[in-house]
């Protein structure tokens, strides 16, 4: 059998195999491969629950663009998956899991702290925690980009806008690491359990935190404080304000959705520079290439790598039919390696441009911190090679052993 024939039917027999409730070590190393075998060959992937797993681009946007087809509510799906429990609480009442009226409403109470206004007051508190990091680095000759840099960062961010005691940060990252990781496609009963453990002591905190901030408001740049107090609509003239709850879960999302893609988003582009020396140099030769390569690694190794919607009514989508309640999956790492909307896609280019990838997702429900993000990619990327442009693994890379949020959980490097 000719080489190319046998290969292309490996490549069919991956993409008809796949099974996202079941996946094995390699896949969770590198899914690349198989999203390409499934662009080519099955690109509208049906899975054992009769859900759909898109691969391609347009297959994608046309989900985002239509919020009344495509719902984001998880309600059924995750009463199936957890129960009456804090994590279905949790994930029921944020943002990212709700749709109009109550996504509207939540994400307009929210958008104080995304402003360019807010962004712009923060960076320079960001880039002296960025200085303060790599100079702890450089005395000891090197660190782990993850825990000692990439982590550390979007938690004292978040913890900012919330203004959080500095002296009460330490459970954080642990928290979000759980909460987040109980909303991979299959969970352990560990998992779970450290999931709904994570969402009740943080509810608790954040409890107390609040009540607090009523007794003594923070002034205009208190994020929290403007949750509280809520802000006079528009088209009503009346106040509105989050509920108790509304308040306590949304605050738990914004801890989560800053935390856990900015750290992979420094932590993947970090790696990608190293493992990439002609990029590298280009990065270093010229800093006008800073916003086209934080673009490019938000493509190239994206940091959230699946969505998920539900179909409200029957529809038929790249020319399957898919009856109401179908479960849907977009691939956001899949897409954003499609060779119709991205020439070379495997290669890392950051000059990259036009680069219209899904890395912050579309439509009504685009992440709402994305800008802050960017902003934290730019500055401590930027900052670090230029501070120690020798850098050089110094040990084995592990990865983050995960389906939904692909990074790294460390990147030893020591500097030259």
């Amino acid at each position: 059998m000719p080489h190319a024939v046998a290969e292309r039917d490996t490549n069919e027999a991956l993409a008809t195999s796949f099974n996202l409730y079941d996946l094995d070590p390699g896949f969770l190393e590198d899914p690349y491969p198989t999203y390409r075998a499934l662009r080519q060959f099955d690109p509208i992937h049906r899975l054992p629950d009769d859900s759909f797993f898109l691969t391609r681009y347009e297959d994608c946007m046309a989900v985002y663009r239509d919020p009344q087809t495509f719902i984001s509510d998880k309600k059924v799906e995750f009463g199936k998956k957890y129960g009456d429990s804090p994590l279905f609480k949790h994930h029921t009442t944020s943002l990212v899991f709700n749709d109009p009226p109550l996504h509207t409403r939540v994400r307009k109470l929210l958008a104080p702290a995304f402003t360019p206004r807010a962004v712009t007051r923060l960076e320079p508190i960001f880039v002296e925690m960025v200085e303060d990091l790599l100079d702890k680095g450089a005395a000891q000759g090197g660190f782990d980009l993850i825990a000692d840099f990439a982590s550390a960062l979007p938690v004292w961010i978040i913890g900012d806008l919330l203004n959080v005691p500095r002296s009460e940060r330490g459970p954080l990252r642990g928290w979000s690491l759980a909460i987040l990781g109980a909303l991979e496609p299959v969970i352990t009963k560990e998992q779970e359990k450290a999931g709904n453990d994570a969402v009740a002591e943080f509810s608790d905190y954040l409890e107390a935190l609040i009540e607090d901030r009523r007794k003594n408001p923070g002034d205009e740049n208190d994020v929290l404080t403007t949750l509280i107090m809520g802000e006079v609509s528009d088209e009503t003239g009346t106040l509105d304000r989050l509920t108790a709850q509304e308040l306590i879960q949304n605050c738990i999302f914004l801890l989560n959705a800053g935390h856990e893609t900015t750290t992979n988003l420094i932590g993947n582009g970090a790696a990608a520079l190293l493992e990439n020396p002609d990029q590298k140099q280009l990065f270093l030769d010229d800093s006008g290439t800073t916003k086209t390569a934080v673009e490019e690694f938000l493509r190239y190794e994206s940091s959230n790598q699946l969505g998920n919607r539900k179909t409200s009514v029957p529809v038929t989508l790249g020319g399957v039919e898919m009856p109401a309640g179908t479960y849907i999956h977009t691939c956001i790492g899949a897409a954003n390696r499609d060779p119709a909307i991205f020439p070379n896609p495997d290669r890392l280019d950051i000059q990259r441009s036009p680069n219209r990838h899904l890395a912050f997702g579309g439509g009504i429900h685009i992440c709402a911190g994305n800008s802050l993000a960017r902003m934290e990619g730019a500055v401590a990327l930027r900052r670090l090679f230029d501070r120690f442009p020798g850098m050089r693994p110094s040990g084995t890379a592990v990865r983050g052993g995960r389906a939904r949020f692909r990074g790294y959980l460390s990147y030893p490097v020591e500097f030259s």
